[in-house]
């Protein structure tokens, strides 16, 4: 973990000059730009890997829930047939498509999870350092827990991604490229059926493979989404400005998607190697995205952080177990 000193900054984004609103493009839920304090923690360097995932589940014996059967009573619609545990993957189509049905690209796989990323024919052998994805949220708590620590707030998360840089659209400044230098895992080529993977990686990455930003962390822009504490509202921001200075945000008290109001969401961060100006802008570091928090796909996964309080009783534990 690396330290993130705190302090107050602008949260939020808004859309570049030449932005159009085709698919995820549009930052309406990341308006308006607000001032936010937090206080300084720690923070994983990199998104939880499989290596990290495997050691957790070998010490607790924990079932994620994509390796689950879902239950009728939670599905009261779906026929039975269709209740196998799976998850959510990306296909890409094998032809170009119109942007605006994502049902063309996604799909949900019977026995896909975070041993099996692709469905239960693939694996994730020689990949301990992927980070791990099919995360459902209970599932990524699960692990901050049992390792000592807790998921982010979204507050926590973009003040972390920032650098301490103020007011850039990028994790690492003003240019996606800098120098025609790759600084994320994102989508070449045509989104999505596609990716010529001119960063160097068609689809996910191991971590640490891109430049960090200024206070150490690995892949805060790409390659895997990452799940924050905070449930999503598209409203949120609107309130946080009226405080004047928000002090360490905890989020909404309640989940709302106007677009599917009855389901639970969080707020995610950070994009993933699906991200590309064509479709989805959220690469772009005051951008939100979001998830339900029964859901995950091949392109979620997570990162933990701690507060220094939570570090000195990890501390005190440690000594604690050495004298007995």
């Amino acid at each position: 973990m690396v330290w993130i000193p705190g302090g107050e900054f602008s949260m939020g984004a808004q859309n570049p000059p030449d932005m159009d609103d085709v698919g995820m493009k549009a930052t309406i839920d990341s308006r308006p730009v607000h001032r936010v304090y937090v206080d300084g923690f720690f923070m994983d360097k990199t998104d939880v890997t499989n290596a990290a995932f495997q050691r957790f589940v070998k010490a607790t014996g924990y079932v994620t829930v994509a390796e689950r059967k879902p239950l009728a009573e939670d599905y009261p619609d779906a026929p039975p047939e269709n209740l196998v545990a799976g998850s959510v993957v990306f296909v890409p189509p094998d032809h170009p498509v119109s942007l605006d049905n994502h049902f063309q690209w996604w799909t949900y796989v019977p026995g896909a999870n975070w041993r099996h990323p692709l469905g239960p024919k693939s694996n994730i052998v020689g990949k301990g350092d992927y980070p791990v994805v099919h995360m459902a949220y209970e599932d990524a708590l699960a692990y901050a827990q049992w390792a000592g620590k807790r998921l982010p707030t979204e507050a926590e998360w973009e003040f972390a991604a920032r650098g301490g840089l103020a007011g850039k659209p990028y994790v690492w400044g003003d240019d996606f490229r800098p120098k025609g230098r790759w600084m994320a895992n994102t989508h070449e080529g045509h989104f999505p059926d596609k990716d010529t993977g001119e960063d160097g990686y068609a689809g996910i990455a191991p971590v640490a493979k891109f430049p960090p930003n200024g206070y150490g962390l690995y892949d805060m822009a790409g390659n895997v989404w990452q799940w924050t504490s905070d449930w999503y509202r598209p409203d949120y921001y609107q309130q946080l400005i009226a405080m004047g200075v928000a002090r360490n945000p905890q989020g909404p008290d309640s989940a709302y998607d106007p677009l599917e109001p009855g389901h639970k969401k969080k707020a995610q961060r950070g994009g993933s190697f699906l991200c590309t100006d064509q479709y989805c802008s959220r690469y772009m570091v005051g951008t939100r995205g979001k998830g339900d928090v029964d859901t995950g796909t091949n392109h979620l996964g997570f990162r933990c952080v701690m507060t220094l309080q939570m570090s000195e009783m990890a501390q005190k534990e440690s000594e604690i177990h050495a004298t007995q």
